[in-house]
């Protein structure tokens, strides 16, 4: 016998996430006001129906990739069911609607928090912005984590709508000492050992960067700066070199506190809206407002 989506207990499918969101059985027993052998039912009778593990028990709970499908479900749900709440005037009066979006620090740095202040006043709006880079954003979405997501991923997660946005552009930069310290050759040589400027473990730009110049990377001797703007003021400082967002630069060009070492080699990142398909007003209003700032912001 086939099981679908109608055979499943909402109940159930609300209880497995109260169990993903607080962590354990336990904190999500206090969440819904019931026993957490109940919750362990629930999510026993719910890996039956569907023949699947939803969940590892570890700590803290974590979905399995099928358990992920089930708890973006279940959000999917929850927001159809306060737009609705919120359209009948059953919500409480002045209670706002809270919009999941996970964004690459670049962007929140530059040009998305501006998109979110040309939104109107009504419906009345919350957000949860969800730091990530550009590359793992649609990996949340996936995982039912936020509501829609800036990516670089041009393909759509499951479930959801995708829009081009623009192109970030990145420009190869240093502070004008470091760069005639340490870059004074052509820039294929000169890469190969002077100090960069990195955001993460998990950084691969100015690698990739690197790479493209004919190297199998950036140099050994790196600086981890894991925000935007302590990145470019790392940069800015004199620690290292590093591929700066065009509008986070060009200030500092005109000021004459970072130098370009190789205009010719900029890196267009082109970068995506991902939603879940919803008829929501709340995500549709937001959605507008990110098209269009990016589309002055960004390059089309």
């Amino acid at each position: 016998m086939t099981t679908t989506f109608a055979d499943l207990p909402l109940d159930h499918v609300r209880t497995l996430l109260a169990v993903v969101d607080e962590g354990t059985f336990d904190a999500a027993a206090a969440a819904l006001h019931v026993t957490p052998s109940a919750v362990s039912q629930r999510v026993k009778a719910l890996e039956q129906r569907t023949g699947r593990v939803l969940l590892l028990r570890t700590k803290p709970v974590r979905a399995t990739e099928s358990g992920a499908v089930l708890v973006r479900l279940a959000r999917q749900v929850a927001r159809l069911e306060r737009d609705a709440s919120a359209e009948l005037g059953l919500r409480a009066e002045g209670e706002p609607t809270r919009v999941s979006v996970a964004v690459n620090a670049d962007s929140l740095a530059t040009w998305f928090l501006p998109a979110l202040t040309r939104l109107p006043r009504e419906p009345a709006l919350c957000f949860e912005l969800r730091r990530e880079d550009e590359g793992h954003t649609a990996t949340l979405l996936r995982e039912g984590a936020v509501m829609a997501a800036v990516t670089s991923s041009p393909e759509p997660v499951p479930g959801c709508t995708v829009r081009a946005l623009g192109r970030m552009r990145y420009l190869p930069c240093a502070a004008p000492d470091f760069a005639a310290r340490q870059l004074a050759g052509p820039p294929q040589e000169a890469v190969a050992d002077a100090p960069v400027v990195v955001f993460d473990r998990r950084d691969d730009f100015q690698d990739a960067f690197a790479r493209r110049l004919g190297h199998g990377g950036a140099s050994a001797a790196r600086h981890y700066v894991p925000t935007s703007e302590g990145f470019v003021e790392a940069v800015a400082a004199g620690l290292g070199w590093g591929m700066v967002p065009q509008p986070q630069a060009e200030p500092l060009l005109r000021g004459g506190r970072l130098v370009g070492f190789a205009p010719d080699l900029a890196v267009d990142v082109p970068l995506y809206w991902q939603q879940w398909k919803l008829d929501s007003p709340a995500l549709a209003a937001v959605a507008d407002a990110v098209v269009t700032a990016a589309g002055s912001a960004l390059r089309q």
